[in-house]
């Protein structure tokens, strides 16, 4: 049985020509009724109806979904959670995704407004580094193209951003490992000049000094490196000569990583080691041990991002502000109560040959 506009117009309480609206991409349309139609919309399907003819519309227009890589699970999963969003209402998304010498973000920007993408939503890219100039974003603007940019807050730049509260999960981390006895904590992270590590960094020293005191070699205490397994192995090697008997990691990837170096140089995790990951990919709960970790809420994000870049297509653009998401800790088999002996670890020889 397939779903009629009259269906969903009684599920949302609104009318059969609002729902109309919404499922053409029109402007003129409340937030409140927006939201009230996709979700009537969602439910209805989930129990069993599928689109009728009179709901299944054509293209209503294109959206670029640029995303800085596919190798860390998150980013494909915030990708889906956005591109469903979007489809409900008739838009197709083209997943950008940069690769080391290619195609920039910049070069996906003029090859979407070729096409005549009228939004586009950026996914921890160009603007999360402090490095580089935002003006482009405005220029992008200018040209007509509605943006929501995620994860990367800049002042002086006028355009919705949607965030995690890196600092919060830094936090819960520290909260979590110091009540399992651990005073002995590293951070391995990314380049601090993007902004949710910079962030996580702060939320890291805080926690830290909140609940185990001034540490003179704090700042040793954080590593920074790349966002993959590698970077995590160079971060944990030097956090475990720090004498550190657990990790906060600035991703999930970075995590394995670290599990890895501990398990090369004859440590168990989390007895020897306790390991927490960040963003809660897919799969996390699957490894070796189940990983512990700070749990981006990307469904939420993805569905107010959605929400936001219509708006912003429909010209009734959304608050020039960030939208702040609070992430949680998911605790799984990384983690433990400290080891009883003292002084942390040492890295020998016959730890590093094995």
């Amino acid at each position: 049985m397939g779903v009629h506009l009259n269906d969903i117009a009684a599920r949302a309480g609104v009318s059969a020509a609002t729902v109309s609206r919404v499922l053409n991409g029109r402007p003129s349309v409340s937030e409140q009724a927006r939201a009230a139609v996709l979700e009537a919309l969602e439910a209805l399907e989930a129990t069993g109806y599928e689109r009728s003819q009179r709901t299944r519309r054509r293209s209503v227009g294109m959206v670029g979904l640029l995303v800085p890589e596919l190798d860390n699970p998150v980013f494909p999963y915030f990708a889906q959670v956005v591109e469903t969003a979007l489809a409900a209402v008739g838009f197709t998304s083209m997943l950008c995704t940069q690769t080391p010498d290619g195609v920039s973000e910049d070069d996906y920007v003029e090859m979407l407004i070729e096409r005549g993408a009228r939004g586009a939503v950026f996914i921890n890219g160009y603007h999360a580094d402090t490095t580089t100039d935002v003006q482009r974003y405005a220029a992008m603007q200018q040209r007509g193209l509605g943006i929501v940019l995620v994860n990367g807050y800049r002042e002086g730049l006028a355009a919705p951003f949607v965030s995690t509260d890196e600092g919060s999960g830094a936090a819960q981390a520290v909260e979590h490992l110091a009540a399992l006895g651990h005073s002995r904590i590293g951070l391995a992270t990314g380049q601090p000049w993007y902004v949710p590590v910079a962030r996580k960094v702060a939320g890291f020293h805080e926690a830290v000094r909140r609940h185990l005191g001034a540490q003179a070699d704090l700042d040793e205490l954080v590593q920074t490196t790349v966002f993959r397994v590698e970077g995590g192995e160079r971060a944990a090697d030097a956090l475990i000569d720090l004498g550190a008997t657990a990790v906060v990691c600035g991703s999930d990837p970075i995590a394995l990583g670290v599990i890895r170096a501990a398990r090369r140089r004859g440590l168990r995790v989390p007895q020897d080691l306790s390991v927490i990951g960040s963003d809660d990919s897919p799969l996390t709960e699957f490894t070796d041990p189940p990983l512990t970790t700070v749990r981006q809420p990307v469904q939420e994000m993805g569905k107010a991002v959605a929400r936001i870049l219509l708006d912003e297509m429909s010209r009734t653009p959304a608050p020039r502000a960030e939208y702040v998401f609070r992430p949680s800790l998911v605790v799984r088999g990384s983690t433990a109560r400290a080891p009883s002996t003292r002084g942390g670890h040492r890295r020998t020889t016959t730890e590093v040959d094995a």
